[in-house]
């Protein structure tokens, strides 16, 4: 893989949830996803093998583990390691996290690729 560098407001951005969209920058072995939530929106409970990290840019984020709720704010992270179910939402001004995935999630690269082509 070559070094890739970007703005992450070229990059195209696609839905993960309804009001939720990713901008993701892929790597070999990681990812990252600059995440922008409409106010109120929320990502429904999940679970993925993958490891999580997360730093809350703007606003406040809501993420709910074994039916706790953990806001986040700015300049606050967490790690969630693969397989904990879990859940997010955000207030009514909005949030922008960054999140960072270890391995890459191949189903974002597919989606997202798959978003591109349909842009075409």
């Amino acid at each position: 893989m070559e070094p890739q560098f970007r703005r992450i407001e070229d990059i195209k951005s696609f839905e993960l949830a309804p009001g939720v969209a990713g901008r993701p920058l892929f790597g070999e072995g990681a990812m990252l996803n600059v995440i922008e939530f409409e106010p109120g929106a929320t990502v429904p409970l999940h679970t993925h093998p993958h490891e999580q990290l997360g730093i809350c840019l703007r606003g406040i984020q809501i993420l709910i583990v074994d039916g706790v709720e953990h806001p986040i704010g700015p300049m606050e992270g967490y790690v969630l390691p693969g397989g904990v179910e879990h859940a997010a939402k955000c207030g009514p001004e909005g949030a922008t996290v960054l999140d960072v995935f270890q391995p890459v999630r191949e189903d974002y690269r597919e989606r997202h690729a798959a978003m591109l082509d349909q842009a075409e």
